[in-house]
């Protein structure tokens, strides 16, 4: 610890034992219900930084993701939306995409463009997408590589979405590429 640490400590404990004190003499008549309500706060803090500390291992539990397998097996669970996400690498940078078979192509935001290295500032919008909240127009780019578990596929076409989406959307032009799409239960499951 350099001076300037152990000086922010000196004075963040001069300034804990201060306002302790204040508490202590404030609510001495108090003390059993001080005690209690003190260990009560305790405890819930600890309870906090031990759910932090275990996000990591209960997380897939929780909330969980896409597995990739050998021989070009993915499973993909339900989420709690109803909707199923994959997670690609675009041109090396980690893409979340929802699942849409009613898409055509791959819509990407301009934000996850950007992200690819994508110059989205000298994009012509010239395309004119059709959805349910009506026409947006669109650009076509070429992403360098997509990848998924151990498949790599180049030079796919998709758009980007020159409106305000959400999230990008992994279209049939990609989905295409799978020998087999199936939904059994709460998993999408693509096979190449």
């Amino acid at each position: 610890m350099d001076s300037d640490q152990t000086a922010q400590f000196i004075f963040l404990a001069l300034l804990g034992s201060a306002i302790a004190g204040g508490f202590i003499v404030q609510n001495r008549h108090q003390m059993g219900k001080v005690a209690q309500q003190a260990s009560v706060w305790g405890l819930i803090f600890i309870g906090v930084i031990a759910a932090i500390g275990l996000w990591g291992d209960i997380r897939d539990d929780v909330m969980p993701r896409q597995s990739a397998y050998a021989g070009g097996v993915t499973e993909v669970p339900r989420q709690r939306d109803g909707h199923f996400y994959l997670t690609l690498l675009i041109n090396g940078q980690p893409i979340e995409f929802l699942v849409d078979t009613g898409a055509t192509q791959v819509v990407i935001t301009k934000s996850d463009a950007d992200l690819v290295g994508i110059d989205v500032a000298n994009l012509a919008f010239l395309g004119t997408a059709y959805t349910a909240n009506g026409p947006v127009n669109t650009a076509t780019v070429r992403l360098n590589t997509v990848q998924l578990g151990e498949i790599t596929d180049s030079d796919i076409r998709a758009l980007v979405n020159e409106g305000e989406l959400d999230q990008s959307l992994l279209g049939m032009s990609y989905l295409g590429l799978y020998a087999r799409i199936e939904i059994t239960g709460d998993a999408l499951i693509l096979t190449r």
